[in-house]
């Protein structure tokens, strides 16, 4: 008898259900006797014992459903070792859910959190594999996540739709795309969408770049302009700040996001029009673009394989276009960040794309 438990972890995005429907048809296709429990809310269930016995046909129809079935929750990984407010362990209490199941592996679906807290696990004496999603596709050892490319289109098309009424009113339009962190996602729905500032975490940016930026365009006869703007873009001037300096001021600050400051200081020194649209947690709704699908069906395939192999421990990743594993040792606690000199800000530059630097 083979004995998997399963859970989701942090933000929803597309493509939870097709991964976990991988992972479960990986494994019973090759092995008869399998029990799967799937704990609710992330790992809140596994902590508070709450989980379902699940068989395969409860993983049947749902490649094309987006959230997941198991329902979410965020557990910031440095709250996971200070007991609740009964005093409860968490780390305690997990190990002893899954031992009380008799699992022999733990699956978890999750972001860069998700992995430090697998990664403890794992250090603790579980079983545990990985499977990296996020619509961030900021996760270390891996060249793509499930969930990213499904955001980029719903973000790319955002901005397809502005692109329109931009034109037709000769305005300044920003949409603010989600990535606290990093940019991957507003650089790729930025380059898909074809806007004309891009402004990212990774390169803090100049406000009177970005007008610059904007009066070239109207000198050159253009009378619109779209930024795709990530939500945790940053000046130059409050890149300078230490963390605790920045919290202070963005608490004082009357600005909802930075695209709101963005569209004071532009239309404040231009005159010109702003609009706002903020596309929000549409990114991470509906169904999972076929991209998607293919890469969480092989991901979750590849996860089966692991645990039929016991090689735990593990992260399946995708490097080159092959589907791979790598240690959750190596991979938790970093972000796979937007480098400023890679290729595709070089490419995007030279095509005439500001990133206000």
């Amino acid at each position: 008898m083979l004995r998997i438990g399963m859970l989701t972890s942090g933000g929803d995005c597309q493509a939870l259900n097709a991964a976990m429907r991988g992972v479960v048809k990986g494994v019973t296709n090759n092995i008869k006797e399998v029990e799967i429990y799937g704990f609710s809310e992330g790992y809140k269930g596994l902590i508070y014992e709450k989980y379902t016995m699940l068989v395969a046909s409860d993983f049947s129809g749902i490649l094309t459903r987006g959230g997941t079935i198991l329902g979410t929750s965020r557990q910031p990984f440095k709250q996971m070792r200070v007991p609740d407010e009964n005093g409860l362990d968490k780390v305690e209490a997990m190990k002893a859910t899954y031992h009380k199941l008799k699992l022999d592996c733990l699956v978890v679906l999750g972001g860069n959190g998700t992995h430090k807290t697998a990664n403890m696990l794992r250090e603790e004496g579980l079983n545990v594999i990985t499977l990296p999603k996020t619509i961030d596709n900021d996760i270390w050892g891996t060249d793509m996540t499930f969930g990213f490319q499904s955001a980029v289109d719903i973000a790319s098309h955002a901005i397809d739709c502005i692109h329109t009424t931009a034109a037709s009113h000769g305005r300044v339009f920003i949409v603010e795309v989600m990535g606290h962190k990093v940019g991957w996602l507003t650089l790729h729905a930025g380059l898909a969408g074809g806007a004309d500032i891009i402004l990212i975490p990774e390169i803090p940016y100049d406000i009177d770049k970005v007008i610059e930026a904007i009066e070239k365009r109207k000198r050159m006869g253009k009378g619109f302009t779209i930024l795709a703007v990530a939500e945790g873009a940053i000046s130059k001037e409050n890149a300078k700040l230490s963390k605790k300096e920045l919290k202070e001021k963005m608490k004082k600050s009357p600005y909802p996001s930075v695209s709101y400051e963005i569209a004071a200081q532009v239309q404040e020194k231009t005159g010109q029009e702003i609009r706002i649209t903020v596309p929000g947690h549409m990114q991470r709704g509906g169904s999972p673009c076929p991209y998607d699908r293919v890469l969480s069906t092989r991901l979750g395939i590849a996860a089966a394989q692991l645990i039929l192999d016991k090689d735990y421990g593990n992260m399946v990743s995708v490097v080159d276009g092959e589907i791979s594993k790598v240690p959750l040792e190596e991979v938790a606690g970093k972000l796979k960040m937007v480098l400023p000199d890679s290729s595709i800000i070089k490419e995007a530059k030279l095509g005439g794309i500001s990133f206000g630097d």
